[in-house]
């Protein structure tokens, strides 16, 4: 490799960590400006009916996301807070947890809204497996260009949900009654005036830092009791 080639790699890879550091400084700052701001309250908690629930159904706390899949704010929750909460609420039974679809970045967050209902009808157990796999299929840099298209949610399905009959899938996927599963999701987005995603409820709880470990925690063992 020449001088010049490789003077041109490494702008390539400095720019590409510019980029990566720019993103995670951005969320940090988002959500940062929240971290005093006090929790809000609804009259009521978002329903789970219909909705995919890890955990206990009948758990006394239910934790809802509001989600985007284009949105890497709510990547960064999947990977940082989501574990913990599993392991410390979720899998003890004390909490349930289920995830709603909001449409913040058009046609590509719908995209991926109707292919994670199509993997709830068809493979129900193995939705939270593509959900997964499709967040982290999410790049890390630009990730604001197209990247959820019809092509990678079948490419996500398949390497993700290994039953998947991808005839089914793409029945599911156009279905009037999968749009309609995404329909019920944005009403609840409306009805609880999601501005930011992601948005974590803790019952009828808001937190105000969905970042926030400790104030998710002093939540659930408030509703708790």
């Amino acid at each position: 490799m020449n001088k010049k080639n490789k003077k041109s790699r490494s702008l390539v890879v400095y720019t590409l960590v510019v980029i990566v550091l720019f993103v995670a400084l951005f969320i940090i700052n988002q959500f940062s400006k929240n971290k005093d701001s006090e929790n809000q309250t609804t009259a009521e908690a978002p329903s789970t009916i219909s909705q995919p629930v890890m955990g206990n159904e009948d758990a006394k706390v239910s934790i809802v996301e509001f989600g985007d899949y284009k949105c890497p704010s709510c990547k960064a929750w999947g990977e940082q807070v989501l574990p913990q909460l599993k392991k410390d609420y979720i899998d003890s039974g004390k909490a349930k947890f289920s995830y709603t679809n909001v449409l913040f970045h058009g046609e590509e967050s719908k995209l991926g809204a109707l292919a994670g209902e199509a993997i709830l009808k068809s493979n129900p157990d193995d939705f939270w497996s593509f959900h997964k796999a499709l967040f982290n299929a999410q790049p890390a840099a630009n990730h604001d260009d197209l990247w959820i298209t019809e092509e990678k949610l079948l490419e996500v399905a398949k390497v993700s949900v290994p039953t998947l009959d991808l005839e089914q899938f793409r029945l599911n996927f156009k279905s009037s009654e999968n749009q309609e599963s995404v329909d019920l999701d944005q009403k609840l987005v409306q009805q609880f005036n999601i501005q930011q995603t992601p948005t974590i409820m803790i019952n009828n709880i808001v937190i105000s830092n969905p970042l926030d470990y400790d104030a998710i925690k002093v939540a659930i063992e408030q509703e708790s009791k």
